[in-house]
């Protein structure tokens, strides 16, 4: 069993479909099709059956597609690893991050990173709150910025960078809008935007909300923050955002008021597997980012 014969295995599984997977991996459509035969051949098994121009995994096939991904994404780990040890101010890094820490908290670690290490280079992959967790666990992505940590993951160790608060985004022509500050319960008349069903910043508005004494009647949703302060600037309705999200983006005609009671605030942090070490250059950056954030939390 080669190597070659699994990633061509995987391909043509994902793909359904031999001349698509040969043009992705840039080889001859025969040269797939006999390795995948010489792979049958070897297991003793059929992998995949025809369906018309396309192939689909075969029961046995199916049980074996995530072995095989399990193995190579383990292979591929095991390289990158000698490769680093040789130069570990070398490598890339995968890192995750939800779309609240986009627009400033991720650059300004990043940019301050490479100006120290400038040969690592990073794959970034944006991802809602349950997304980065497990692609944490399955090695999709090395380590992700989330917030908050999450606290009930045996698989999953948190290390929290800073806390934040939360702020109401209001209209300006809103009639609160000119206060310094507002009891949370003052908007529970208010229309609402918030994210949708399943992202973690729509349960922590909802919660707060709550408890300040009543269910937010959400009228809009977004799926990115420019969308959401968007629909707010246009009248739409309220939300809430932690502090972070304003940095340098603030929307035309809204305004940020402060909110008092309830005290509505998250931790952020960065999370990595405890089901395997990170790589040398991954250790640089998780070093470092705890020491940034470290240094701007004093200085804050």
């Amino acid at each position: 069993m080669e190597l070659r014969q699994l990633r061509y295995f995987i391909e043509v599984a994902k793909r359904e479909h031999v001349s698509e997977a040969a043009e992705a991996l840039h080889v001859a459509q025969s040269a797939i099709s006999r390795q995948i035969s010489n792979l049958e051949a070897e297991l003793g098994v059929e992998l995949f059956t025809r369906e018309g121009r396309n192939v689909k995994l075969t029961p046995i096939g199916r049980h074996f597609f995530p072995h095989v991904v399990t193995a190579l994404k383990a292979i591929d780990y095991a390289k990158q690893q000698i490769d680093e040890y040789l130069d570990p101010e070398r490598g890339t890094i995968k890192i995750g991050f939800p779309t609240s820490l986009a627009s400033h908290t991720l650059p300004t670690v990043i940019s301050a990173f490479k100006q120290e290490y400038p040969n690592v280079s990073f794959h970034l992959r944006q991802g809602s709150y349950r997304f980065l967790i497990d692609a944490v666990k399955s090695r999709e992505i090395d380590l992700a910025f989330l917030g908050p940590i999450p606290t009930d993951d045996n698989d999953i160790k948190g290390e929290i960078l800073f806390n934040e608060s939360f702020a109401a985004l209001l209209p300006t022509n809103h009639p609160l809008s000119n206060k310094r500050s507002i009891d949370l319960n003052e908007l529970r008349n208010e229309s609402f935007v918030l994210f949708p069903e399943g992202f973690i910043l729509r349960k922590i508005a909802i919660d707060a909300c709550k408890q300040a004494g009543f269910t937010p009647h959400i009228s809009s949703e977004g799926e990115d923050l420019d969308a959401i302060k968007g629909l707010v600037s246009a009248g739409i309705g309220v939300t809430l955002l932690p502090e972070s999200t304003f940095y340098e983006t603030m929307p035309r005609f809204t305004v940020k008021i402060p909110i008092q009671i309830p005290h509505v605030k998250r931790n952020v942090g960065i999370i990595i597997s405890k089901n395997r070490e990170l790589a040398p250059s991954e250790k640089v950056f998780y070093q470092f980012a705890k020491d940034f954030f470290s240094v701007l939390e004093r200085y804050q």
